[in-house]
């Protein structure tokens, strides 16, 4: 799999601009080896309770906090950020970018918002649900955005029309079916698409299992593994015909190779580092692979540190 890192004219004002912005994250930021020299771990706010990433255009990447929704901006090359956005006081769970916004899942909340990725002022706000619900990831596919619910059997998708945004009645509620049970626990979490584009991977956490979504049917079909499980499953990140799986607790990311249409797969590596500290989500600049540390296992405090870790993978 060939891959490309380059710092166009547009990405570089946005890193010499991060560059100028002090830091609310403190801790100290680790440099290690690597094609661009850009730091391996960097910290988040204390407090910041991290869980979603979104990288790009060019070496930024953008955090949202599941205690209050804010959405933080750092620089890949100095671990230097911001907050962007301050939340609503629900949380912003899984993360995507495009050329100008940032997609964010409201995880409890019900919702998705849609935020300028340069001033952080959100620009649409759509209460998915009203009941008990989690909206958990996203994932774009040039002509919308899809959203999990890790509580309801049903993906929310808002078209993108030539990229503009739906009005709140033009949301679709896809029912899912066939393979797919829900039970106890997070179900539908991670989201991506097939390697041909033309359908959807989504991963239940509490059971390991992968399924391959029909994006106009919502019928579910359980993904050949060969046998493995996807423990813990949380964000997923394709690249190519190489889906990489996080396994929050395990402190672990799965490699698997797809075919095209993404109803196999198997597990070709797994990843784990010393720094891993219940890692959630992951997102690729370069020849790396950024995970914030949602550290679930440690009880939660205003002053609790959190941070970002790198690893190399090719």
């Amino acid at each position: 799999m060939h891959r490309r890192s380059f710092l166009s004219t547009a990405a570089l004002g946005g890193l010499l601009g991060l560059a100028g912005v002090p830091t609310t994250a403190q801790a100290s930021v680790h440099h290690g080896g690597g094609s661009n020299g850009f730091p391996t771990t960097f910290p988040l706010p204390d407090g910041f309770q991290p869980e979603g990433i979104a990288i790009g255009p060019g070496p930024v990447a953008y955090f949202g906090s599941r205690l209050d929704g804010s959405i933080y901006e750092a620089s890949l090359a100095n671990g230097r950020g911001r907050i962007l956005s301050t939340g609503p006081g629900t949380p912003s769970l899984g993360l995507k970018t495009d050329e100008d916004r940032i997609f964010v899942s409201g995880g409890s909340g019900g919702d998705g918002r849609v935020i300028d990725r340069r001033t952080g002022e959100i620009l649409a706000w759509y209460q998915f649900a009203t009941g008990a619900s989690f909206v958990n990831d996203v994932v774009l596919t040039g002509d919308a955005a899809w959203f999990t619910d890790s509580t309801n059997p049903v993906l929310y998708q808002l078209p993108l029309r030539r990229g503009h945004l739906p009005a709140a009645d033009e949301v679709i509620r896809l029912p899912l079916s066939g393979d797919i049970v829900f039970g106890a626990g997070i179900n539908t979490n991670g989201l991506v698409r097939t390697p041909d584009r033309r359908a959807l991977l989504v991963v239940q956490s509490s059971t390991g299992m992968l399924f391959h979504v029909d994006p106009k049917t919502g019928v579910t079909t359980t993904v050949d593994l060969g046998g493995e499980v996807l423990t813990n499953g949380d964000g997923l990140l394709l690249r190519g015909d190489t889906l990489y799986a996080v396994q929050n607790r395990l402190n672990t990311v799965a490699v698997l190779c797809l075919n095209s249409t993404g109803t196999r797969a198997r597990v070709v590596d797994r990843l784990t580092d010393e720094r891993f500290d219940v890692p959630t989500t992951v997102a690729a600049y370069g020849d790396r692979l950024y995970l914030p540390n949602a550290r679930f296992t440690t009880p939660p405090e205003p002053t609790t540190p959190y941070s970002v870790v790198a690893i190399r993978h090719s």
